[in-house]
């Protein structure tokens, strides 16, 4: 048994629910049929296992360490990332104009899911390598790109993001570090940046950092904020790394868990001219860096997921092979104790991991699957669609897996008992890396607001009246389940209503207060109507296969849990939105504790 990935569900998920097959038969990728998708998958299987899973422990432990300047991590990262390489993953989502294997964003997010599970830790860095590379190639110049992404794509350049600082934290309107024109694209970039991931290491060529900061005279707040290029190492005209770009490690962050990245402090332009290379027009920077801050928020969101799963597959195997205790009606000490999974509260307990987990990465597909449509889609219309369906789930893709996949990782300690808080076991680290998940990218308040105060409003609202098709279409063939169709309609109702409620509120800060239960509430509502389409693909291959009947049922059961339970609750919470009762809001600092 796999400890990273359920190739069964998975296969489910991206051929019977998501029907890859028939993107692939699209001009975009014609290049690829089912068995060379299952071909990749079986070798992202086999290096994430092989050169990923092995080491996730040691990299827990040996953080990485600040000495005589530089940070040393250990070995096995670069080894790891270098098959990763080698396997040719960094390219593989990217254009074959790039160099890249121009897979579906579908398949590509499957792979990337088995490195997830197996070793957060080494993930970010290729992870964070991509989203530079992408945002290159999507806003940079051609000269930019020809020197950039080639050893990106190839993994000998790693790549970061540099948003926050330290006075300014997610408040990117606040931000100080400048950037001082100097001729052309270059410019003189001053200023400190704070929690950036894999922002020093050793383990790379070089490191491309993709920075925000403001040009003198530029608008305040996020209107005048720029993108800017500025590398480790400035690229000589053969393309090699040249001179050190003034670029200081001022001290590494000490965290929780994903420990195995670095995470910095860094420090541009303190002792000498640090330059930056401007990335599109000036003052457009955050539009830009978008393209990859939402590929950051769907990439948190699976890699909840995919934490969530290991914990569960890894408390799945402990409970079937653990033997305690007897059923309550047998006393007799001299009988043979049972599997832990035998006993109630542990089922319930991986029941509530499998439907967290499980609609989690099915929601990760459903983004996924939009970004191929986005892209590939025959008719306009359907790009816009696509594209606008996805700006509303972003928030709540990033936001749902990161609460409740947690949730099931606090599940899968409490099923080994004592060992689960141990680090002679996995699932300790596993909840600890899981943890950072509901705060980097934004935090699940930051994504409420965003959902609340503006993504339901877009276009007059016709992104959430586009939610409300695809839901009504699921069941409108959903016959075989009436119980959960009647719930999800309810709760689908709860949430028009507590919609218009809150909208319809002048004071914008008593509308936005219950923001959060608002977005927990709709991301349950969402992962029942994608359970709901799970289980009406079961109910119809449910006999096709002797083999898969279990697992067919495995998942009829798991949709009725969480549609007759956790959606029930989401449309009580909704209710209670509506009423816009913000007691807490008007508690002063003194009502909460004496000073």
């Amino acid at each position: 048994m796999s400890h990273i990935v359920d190739r069964r569900d998975l296969e489910f998920i991206l051929f019977e629910c998501f029907d890859l097959a028939m993107l692939l038969q699209r001009p975009h990728f014609a290049h690829l049929d089912r068995d060379a998708a299952i071909g990749i998958l079986d070798t992202a299987q086999a290096v994430a296992e092989a050169f990923y899973l092995p080491c996730a422990a040691k990299v827990d432990a040996e953080e990485p360490r600040f000495t005589n300047g530089s940070v040393e991590v250990p070995a096995e990262v670069g080894k790891a990332l270098a098959a990763f390489a080698d396997a040719g993953f960094f390219s593989a989502a990217f254009a074959k104009d790039h160099g890249g294997s121009q897979l579906p964003c579908l398949l590509a997010m499957a792979c990337n899911g088995m490195f997830m599970a197996a070793n957060i830790s080494v993930a970010n860095y290729s992870f964070l390598t991509i989203g530079a590379a992408q945002l290159i190639a999507a806003c940079a110049n051609a000269e930019q790109k020809s020197i950039y992404l080639p050893p990106m794509l190839e993994g000998r350049w790693l790549g970061t993001m540099c948003l926050s600082e330290p006075q300014a934290g997610s408040s990117l309107s606040d931000i100080r570090t400048r950037a001082t024109p100097v001729g052309g694209e270059r410019y003189h970039i001053s200023g400190s940046k704070m929690w950036i991931s894999g922002g020093a290491h050793e383990i790379s060529e070089n490191i491309v950092q993709m920075v925000l900061a403001r040009i003198p005279g530029s608008p305040p707040g996020v209107k005048g904020v720029s993108l800017f290029i500025v590398p480790k190492f400035l690229p000589q005209e053969d393309g090699t790394p040249g001179p050190f770009n003034n670029i200081a490690l001022a001290g590494l962050n000490h965290k929780m868990g994903q420990r195995g990245t670095t995470n910095c402090l860094l420090n541009f332009g303190e002792e000498g001219s640090c330059v930056g290379f401007l990335v599109g027009k000036p003052n457009e920077g955050l539009s830009a860096m978008f393209h990859m801050m939402n590929e950051a928020r769907v990439y948190v969101g699976h890699s909840a997921a995919m934490l969530g799963l290991a914990g569960y597959l890894y408390s799945l195997d402990y409970a079937r092979n653990r033997f305690q205790g007897r059923h309550p009606g047998d006393k007799d000490p001299t009988q043979q104790q049972v599997p832990i999974i035998e006993h109630a509260d542990v089922r319930r307990m991986l029941m509530e991991q499998k439907v967290a987990v499980e609609g989690a990465i099915s929601l990760s597909a459903l983004c996924a699957s939009l970004v191929d449509q986005k892209s590939s889609a025959e008719s306009a219309a359907a790009r816009a669609d696509a594209a606008l369906l996805l700006e509303l789930l972003t928030p709540i893709v990033k936001s749902w897996p990161a609460e409740h996949c947690l949730d099931a990782n606090k599940e899968a300690m409490q099923i080994l008992g004592g060992y689960g808080y141990t680090r002679d076991y996995p699932v300790e680290r596993l909840y600890r890396d899981n943890r950072l998940n509901p705060i980097h990218e934004g935090t699940y308040g930051i994504h409420g607001i965003d959902l609340l105060g503006r993504k339901v409003r877009f276009e007059n609202g016709r992104a959430l009246t586009l939610l409300e098709r695809e839901i009504e279409a699921t069941l409108s063939y959903a016959e075989a389940f009436p119980a959960e169709s009647n719930a999800l309609r309810a709760a689908l109702q709860q949430l028009r209503l507590t919609t218009n409620r809150c909208l319809a509120e002048t004071d914008l800060l008593k509308a936005l207060a219950n923001a959060t239960p608002y977005l927990d509430a709709m991301g349950t509502i969402v992962v029942s109507w994608l359970w709901l389409k799970q289980a009406v693909v079961a109910a119809r291959l449910l006999g096709t296969s002797e083999m898969d009947d279990a697992f067919y049922t495995g998942k009829i059961k798991a949709a009725r849990h969480i549609m007759l339970g956790r959606l029930v609750d989401a449309t009580a919470t909704l209710a209670r939105v509506a009423t816009l009762d913000a007691a807490f809001f008007s508690m002063s600092s003194e009502e909460f504790a004496r000073p």
